[in-house]
């Protein structure tokens, strides 16, 4: 029985040496390379860092980036990503709560990262990968890990403009991907074509589908997705079979008509998460590649990716919601009410999930991990640790789940309690509508409504007036080209606010 990652990377090198592990546009490894790789960049780091630290990794994503990652978990370390798009400020906020001893970078990077003037050392990820290995400092290190020591450390946004480092160990990773490679078939003869950054938990289902079954993992480099010819050759080239994706890269996907420029025949399964995935975009997909399998995935980055799957089995129109679905094995999740009693059918509740997925709280933020991770108020009988995950979901009649909005995007407007989600929804259900967000001015008490497609407020107005009350209708529009994307691929709404503050001065400049 695996109780580490690297045991499941030594068995499927062992058992599959000169299989492509990892392919990017550039270069590619076998799993036995990367073994190797990984192995050298462990030992160089031993004499840097000290078990159980984090490593901070400051470059794009690439083969040798996941060398470096499992250098540091040689090393008994946990590795966290660093996005390069993010501003030095957020970056040097990140390294002081990890506290980082060094942080890893390549040569393409280098000179941007000591502009910063981080407060560690700086290693290059290149001499790293060319140390020789040295396996006496190996196996002392692998001899006192644990597998509940931590694996990675993703940061999300935190409402108070801090990032929060969510923990995610070796335990909850092993569990969470073997249940998932075995429910979705994933084996070595699939080709997972990874598109999420490497900051993003999406990708970890990449990464470890891969190392688990002796999958290839295909890195799609960044930029491919502002380009669908480039993405789409690559996406072929490569013979990817699965994709696990962000909603907001589908949505590219069908927005602008990739796959009418050429079609991926080798696709089996389609996998996504991260926002509510508008029907529209979802039945053009459908359309173009009816042979594949859709699996609606929901989970924050707190329970190792996903709590529940829905393997869309139906039709479904425009307005409708896809459901949760059923939760993964070895996960429970309730619904429970504000009054602390679990929902029952035609109610709302916060989704809460309990079991092994769930993470080991907010790196060094004690008040925060406390106030998220809690005890399950359904009983005191012993320690039950629930993560609280701010989603409300309705549990419908017939007992499916449906996801509603964020706590924080649940408004009281005009003495009504409203979840914005369900505008967004009746908004993407009309003609001459692509996608939808809404925010709401507190100053001024009014609901904002951001949409892409040629529908003018007044069409959407028209047709809003058939399927909600008038309290629900926003005041205010705003047409937008395209969605901005945070680096979640979510819709951006702090910069849509921006966008709307700059037009709205622009006029009575």
């Amino acid at each position: 029985m695996h109780t580490l990652i690297l045991d499941v990377l030594e068995a499927t090198a062992a058992r599959l040496p000169e299989k492509t592990a990892f392919v990017d546009a550039e270069s590619s490894v076998t799993f036995a390379q990367l073994a190797s790789l990984s192995r050298a960049a462990g030992s160089a780091l031993t004499a840097h860092v000290a078990p159980r630290t984090v490593v901070g990794f400051y470059m794009d994503k690439s083969v040798q980036t996941v060398a470096g990652f499992l250098g540091a978990v040689y090393a008994g370390c946990a590795y966290a990503q660093l996005n390069l798009r993010h501003p030095a400020a957020r970056i040097l906020a990140i390294l002081e709560t990890l506290g980082a001893p060094v942080v890893v970078t390549d040569r393409a990077h280098e000179a941007q990262l000591r502009a910063m003037e981080v407060p560690c050392d700086i290693l290059l990820l290149e001499d790293l990968l060319d140390a020789p290995i040295d396996g006496a400092a190996l196996a002392r290190v692998r001899a006192q890990m644990l597998d509940v020591d931590p694996l990675y450390v993703n940061f999300t946004s935190g409402s108070t403009g801090t990032p929060k480092g969510v923990v995610v160990g070796h335990r909850s990773v092993l569990d969470f991907i073997r249940c998932f490679t075995e429910i979705f078939a994933i084996t070595e003869r699939d080709v997972l074509a990874n598109q999420a950054p490497f900051d993003f938990d999406v990708s970890v289902k990449d990464i470890y589908s891969g190392l688990m079954t002796g999958a290839t993992v295909a890195i799609v480099p960044t930029a491919y997705f502002t380009n669908p010819v480039k993405l789409m050759d690559f996406l072929c080239d490569q013979r990817a079979t699965v994709l696990v994706w962000a909603v907001s890269a589908l949505c590219f996907l069908t927005t602008m008509n990739a796959l009418e420029y050429r079609t991926p025949d080798t696709l089996r399964a389609i996998l996504f998460s991260g926002e509510v995935m508008p029907i529209k975009h979802l039945n053009k997909l459908r359309a173009l590649l009816p042979d594949v399998t859709y699996v609606n995935l929901y989970g924050p980055t707190e329970i190792t990716c996903n709590c529940t799957y829905y393997i869309v089995d139906r039709e479904f129109a425009p307005g409708e919601t896809l459901p949760l679905g059923v939760s993964f094995p070895n996960e429970r999740v309730l619904l429970l009410t504000e009054e602390g009693r679990e929902a029952r059918p035609g109610e709302t509740g916060e989704l809460c999930v309990a079991g092994t997925a769930v993470a080991m709280g907010y790196y060094k933020d004690p008040a925060r991990t406390a106030a998220a991770f809690t005890q399950n108020p359904l009983h005191s009988d012993y320690l039950d640790l629930i993560y609280r995950t701010g989603d409300l979901v309705r549990l419908t009649e017939t007992g499916e789940m449906v996801y509603v909005s964020r706590k924080d995007f649940q408004i009281k407007h005009m003495g009504h309690r409203i979840e914005l989600g369900e505008i967004e929804t009746a908004i993407s259900a009309l003609p001459g509508v692509s996608r939808a967000c809404c925010v709401y001015l507190h100053d001024k008490g009014k609901i904002l409504a951001f949409t892409c497609g040629e529908a003018d407020k007044r069409v959407i107005t028209e047709g809003l007036r058939q399927t909600l009350p008038a309290y629900m209708i926003p005041n205010l529009f705003m047409q937008v080209d395209q969605m901005p994307l945070n680096k979640n691929g979510k819709i951006d709404r702090n910069a849509l606010l921006e966008l709307y503050q700059a037009k709205k001065e622009a006029r009575h400049g």
